[in-house]
């Protein structure tokens, strides 16, 4: 199904395309488009088909993705690490959750909330520092491909503290609520 021809407008301007160039992409004349939007013309299926294919494609082009936005460098720990090692890491990075790898493969997350509620449960703060990390590890962060776009990347955000980025299997990078942000400036 075809969004209303009021899209036509919305789109070709957030996409910062004139009403020419929509028509060179689209193959369709200008005058038709100028027509279509000022609701002057009822355009065939094909026509409007053509034109929303080619605002769809633009739209894609532009599209920021996943490889744009991430940290390279990912800071982790692994499994078998002691909670301590993690609490500095998170301390000297300034990092509030860390990705758990066994190997290069992510198998889970820990985060300051994980800790302290180890803390809050009633354990000894000697004894939860050196534990390993697997022991309280939560669930993984999601993986997603680097070429994943930006709004899927935000709605899982919605959810996670963190999305991985990975290429041909392996984590390439990490992006965060606090890497969105940035873009905002």
């Amino acid at each position: 199904m075809l969004p209303s021809l009021e899209e036509v407008a919305k789109k070709r301007r957030m996409l910062n395309l004139t009403q020419k160039q929509l028509a060179r992409l689209a193959g369709v004349s200008q005058s038709l488009i100028a027509k279509l939007e000022s609701r002057k013309i009822d355009p065939s299926y094909t026509k409007v088909r053509a034109i929303f294919d080619a605002l769809e494609r633009m739209e894609i082009k532009t599209e920021v993705r996943a490889e744009e936005v991430l940290h390279a460098k990912v800071v982790g720990v692994q499994k078998n690490d002691s909670v301590s090692k993690a609490v500095r890491l998170m301390t000297d990075h300034g990092y509030s959750q860390l990705p758990v790898f066994d190997g290069e493969h992510a198998i889970g997350s820990i985060s300051e909330k994980t800790m302290l509620s180890q803390v809050l449960a009633g354990k000894d703060l000697t004894e939860v520092s050196t534990l390993p990390v697997g022991d309280i590890m939560d669930e993984a962060f999601p993986q997603v491909g680097e070429d994943a776009p930006l709004p899927l990347i935000s709605s899982l955000l919605q959810v996670y503290p963190a999305v991985l980025i990975s290429k041909k299997g392996k984590v390439v990078g990490i992006v965060t609520k606090a890497d969105l942000l940035k873009m905002l400036l």
